[in-house]
């Protein structure tokens, strides 16, 4: 191995996926919600705009609490 090279993390290192989550599909509807409510009526819309924007939020929340909890060395080799 060349001095430039960087080190090969062992082959066990353990690899962080993100937890399962609801987000991704409840924001799905939700906009979908938002979007019928502009060809219907303006309160399904309001209703699914302000839907997306709490699921968005609580999405962020969790990101950052998984964020949080990760090991204080994991990404210092890039």
């Amino acid at each position: 191995m060349s001095p430039v090279d960087k080190p090969i993390p062992p082959a066990g290192e353990e690899i962080h996926l993100p937890n399962q989550s609801v987000q991704p599909v409840l924001l799905a509807f939700l906009i979908t919600v938002t979007l019928l409510g502009t060809t219907t009526v303006w309160y399904l819309s309001a209703a699914g705009g302000i839907g997306c924007i709490w699921v968005i939020a609580r999405w962020i929340r969790e990101a950052r609490t998984e964020l949080e909890e990760l090991p204080a060395h994991h990404g210092d080799e890039h």
